[in-house]
């Protein structure tokens, strides 16, 4: 029986596959090749951002982000993604005169991260907001607000407090969604499961 074609869902499925595995140059690859198969998905394709950023293809990254915002103009962790990259080209302050503003994000702790991305916002705000509400919805919004603090962090270089945060959204407040997976991922490509000395990506 002839193999059927690919499909872009099928390559897109392989490149959310590989990144959750943490095989950061083969889920770039393969995000990169849905663009090559339906150039019009582009604009959605967010994952291909966070595998960018993870790949250090951090001016394709920014283009993604950037690209994602024009269909999705209220979403707070575009503008920290784009941010995140951004940072890495430029520097923090860099990334501040280009942050991009967001309004109409009600999910808590996203106020609080934007402002904190921003430099007008502090850690201990983005978790007074997240330790809020029942059980669930608190580990919720507890693991994005650790997720998106080891990641602002990270971009100061403070790599004690991100890896801090970051084994708190993996583990301690971890969630079964694809930012729950992320935290998980940044553990593995950091090297920062055993005893966190290893800072330098694995992108293979």
């Amino acid at each position: 029986m002839a193999q059927q074609p690919e499909t872009p869902r099928d390559v897109f499925n392989l490149g959310v596959k590989a990144f959750m595995d943490a095989k950061i140059a083969d889920s770039v690859a393969a995000f990169d090749k849905v663009i090559k198969l339906e150039p019009s998905i582009k604009p959605q394709l967010w994952q291909r951002g966070l595998a960018l950023y993870y790949a250090d293809r951090f001016a394709d990254g920014r283009d993604q982000f950037e690209t994602h915002q024009t269909v999705n103009t209220a979403d707070v962790e575009n503008a920290a993604w784009h941010f995140l990259c951004v940072a890495r080209l430029e520097g923090v302050e860099g990334a501040r005169k280009h942050f991009i503003p967001i309004e109409g994000d009600s999910r808590v702790p996203m106020k609080e991260v934007h402002q904190l991305f921003a430099g007008t916002g502090s850690a201990e705000a983005v978790l007074k907001a997240a330790d809020s509400g029942d059980d669930e919805g608190r580990r919720n919004q507890l693991c994005y607000a650790h997720l998106y603090l080891g990641l602002y962090f990270e971009a100061l270089k403070d790599t004690a407090k991100a890896r801090e945060h970051m084994l708190k959204a993996a583990h301690e407040y971890s969630m079964d969604h694809y930012m729950g997976a992320v935290a998980r991922v940044h553990l593995k490509v950091r090297g920062w499961d055993g005893d966190g000395k290893s800072e330098k990506p694995k992108t293979e």
